[in-house]
């Protein structure tokens, strides 16, 4: 399990930006969704049932290796 510090946070650019969790495992499976809107932000972290997390729409992720921005 990751520490307890090894998180990332998500920041809205517009409405309606999907974060969708996936699973760890045999398969990869999404276990969790959530839909922000513009300028709400998610703090979030790695477990031991979530190894990736898929951002679509506007956002910028923050994580300790930097800032990404997408480009939808």
């Amino acid at each position: 399990m990751k520490s307890e510090l090894d998180f990332f946070v998500i920041k809205a650019k517009e409405n309606g930006v999907n974060v969708i969790g996936l699973t760890r495992g045999t398969e990869t499976r999404f276990h969790h969704s959530e839909k922000l809107d513009k300028g709400e932000v998610m703090i979030a972290q790695f477990t031991e049932h979530t190894s990736a997390v898929k951002v679509r729409g506007k956002a910028v992720i923050y994580t300790k290796h930097g800032e990404v921005d997408t480009e939808s």
